[in-house]
């Protein structure tokens, strides 16, 4: 039987099990249909974090930011080229830690941006502060390996 990677749709929170062949395929979510492996960060609600942070087995990277913090705002354009970078490396999301503060509480988030590269059901690695796309792609690279 060939090896499958659980992977958790960031649209619908559904876990998905995907053919490690079929990584590199786009693969979509069974029940809605999005991408598994967008190409762009996605942002997320606390209850899909919660469930991908706990279930997957690909790196999640997510960005814990604020509308209101000028650095999250001119670190968005980075996370994105870094989402190109690590295409089918690592999935990226964001939370937006103004609307949802249980995440920065529950994942003990002191300042923002701040960086945490999640695998197979834990936290591997912790960033905080803006970094240019290829720092931040060589810094996950390195926390996954």
């Amino acid at each position: 039987m060939a090896e499958t990677s659980v992977i958790t749709c960031l649209a619908c929170a559904q876990a998905n099990r995907v053919p490690a062949d079929r990584l590199a395929q786009r693969p979509k979510c069974g029940t809605c249909g999005a991408a598994l492996l967008p190409l762009k960060p996605v942002e997320v609600d606390l209850s899909t974090l919660r469930k991908a942070s706990t279930t997957d087995q690909l790196p999640l990277l997510v960005d814990f930011w604020a509308p209101w913090c000028g650095p999250c705002r001119a670190m968005a354009p980075e996370f994105e080229k870094a989402a190109a970078l690590l295409q089918g490396e690592a999935r990226l999301a964001k939370i937006d830690t103004e609307r949802s503060p249980e995440a920065s509480a529950r994942w003990n988030i002191r300042g923002i941006p701040a960086f945490v590269v999640f695998r197979n059901g834990r936290e591997v690695a912790r960033l905080a502060g803006a970094r240019p796309a290829a720092q931040l792609a060589d810094w996950v690279r390195q926390a996954v390996s």
